[in-house]
């Protein structure tokens, strides 16, 4: 799994199999760019197929988790870093650019977070707006600092949430508040989306990481195939009926059950231990 600075954003990783992405642009509220998502999205795909990556954390620095996307046109300032991915025009010149530019370049950063069998965090620390506010949604644990503040905003440019903000907060909040919340360009604090229910945990600032990361280390500590197998489970029985449902955490069951951390598990609850998994 690499580490280091990429175009916007810092990797870091520990034990046991935590990986870190932290937004490095604070000057600009960590503004999202082209190639910041493309880089990004390479670096999720190296951590999916990484067996000693567990859980991936995502967070911002300075005032901002990530504030959207940047539309300055200006270059992302002081990284030094080398792209993972080359640039590629970003399609927006024409009606269906745009459609393909969202579709095949900005639509697919939430789509592999989501994607990821890995569970994710996401460490809000200041403003989530717009493309930020996406792409927490998106993670499976939101906690929040008191201080952050989370909205779509988008109608205030007139424009759309056209990364699937949309679909997500009403994953969270259902129809009536997600209507209320995007009409009315409704920005809350930290505390507010905890009772919307958009993020798992409100914190004080100076408690966010330490929380975090606490959290990270619970859930890279449980059997991961299991836990991997039931994440993918989960989000399908959202868009299933109940009979997909059965199947589908049958198939799933087929392997986790014949894993050797189920054995373990059963043996620990028989000897009255705590269980070791992911000895395999």
């Amino acid at each position: 799994m690499q580490q280091g600075t990429f175009r916007g954003f810092e990797v870091a990783v520990q034990d046991p199999g935590i990986v870190t992405v932290t937004f490095n642009q604070p000057d600009r509220l960590n503004g999202m760019t082209q190639g910041l998502k493309r880089d990004l999205i390479e670096i999720l795909a190296e951590a999916q197929m990484d067996d000693a990556v567990r859980v991936i954390v995502i967070t911002g620095s300075g005032r901002a988790f990530s504030a959207g996307d940047d539309i300055t046109g200006r270059p992302l300032s002081g990284t030094g870093a080398q792209p993972l991915v080359p640039d590629i025009g970003s399609g927006h010149d024409t009606p269906i650019g745009t459609y393909e530019g969202l579709r095949v370049l900005s639509q697919t950063l939430n789509l592999a977070v989501r994607n990821l069998d890995k569970l994710s965090i996401a460490a809000v620390n200041g403003v989530a707006i717009q493309t930020g506010l996406s792409l927490a949604l998106s993670c499976d644990f939101r906690i929040a600092s008191t201080d952050a503040r989370l909205g779509s905003g988008t109608l205030r440019f007139g424009l759309m949430p056209d990364e699937g903000g949309q679909f997500l907060l009403l994953q969270m909040m259902g129809l009536p508040k997600t209507m209320d919340f995007l009409m009315r360009n409704r920005i809350v604090s930290g505390e507010e989306a905890l009772a919307l229910g958009l993020v798992h945990e409100a914190v004080p600032p100076e408690q966010l990481m330490d929380r975090t990361l606490e959290l990270a280390r619970e859930l890279a500590d449980g059997p991961q195939v299991a836990m991997r197998l039931l994440k993918r489970s989960v989000y399908n029985a959202a868009e299933q009926t109940f009979a997909h449902a059965l199947d589908d955490i049958a198939a799933k069951t087929a392997i986790s059950d014949h894993h050797k951390d189920a054995r373990e598990g059963i043996a620990a609850f028989r000897e009255k231990r705590k269980p070791q998994f992911n000895q395999r």
